[in-house]
């Protein structure tokens, strides 16, 4: 099951970027045995400052065709990550080919854009910067593929 990470925004080079490529990284490889990934990262920019439809737009067409769409959004659901893990494969599962986890901007994901999506994610009731989330999110989907793969990473 591919992954995409749709972001509003570009992330520049810098500690945020080297993380993100290597739990990205890590993912691939831990995941690909267990038929989860690659993982790729879409960042879409709303250059015209149409504020969040515009950005809801930008972001629907990085979405692949036919992908499970799951928001990182304050309002989504508060899980564990061995929840996660299982969520992850229970999608991989059911046969998805392919899941789309959309970041939105500053102002969030917008409303139409949210109703639409398979699932919500939430990481608390704390709003994180969306650059910052990107990491969390690469973080959580390795330590997804860790805990499907049996292997020592996370300790609960």
């Amino acid at each position: 099951m591919r992954v995409t990470i749709c972001a509003v925004g570009r992330l520049r080079s810098g500690p945020e970027r080297v993380l993100l490529d290597d739990y990205i990284k890590r993912f691939d490889r831990t995941g690909r045995a267990l038929a989860l990934g690659p993982a790729t990262v879409v960042e879409v920019d709303d250059r015209k400052g149409g504020g969040m439809p515009a950005e809801a737009t930008l972001l629907t067409r990085a979405v692949p065709d036919g992908a499970l769409i799951c928001v990182l959004d304050e309002r989504g659901v508060q899980m564990s990550s061995p929840d996660f893990a299982s969520k992850l494969g229970s999608w991989r599962d059911q046969g998805r080919s392919d899941v789309a986890f959309v970041i939105g901007g500053a102002d969030g994901i917008d409303p139409a854009l949210r109703a639409r999506a398979d699932a919500a994610l939430s990481f608390g009731q704390m709003v994180w910067p969306h650059m910052l989330v990107r990491v969390m999110l690469a973080e959580q989907l390795y330590r997804a593929a860790s805990i499907l793969a049996g292997s020592p990473y996370h300790r609960a």
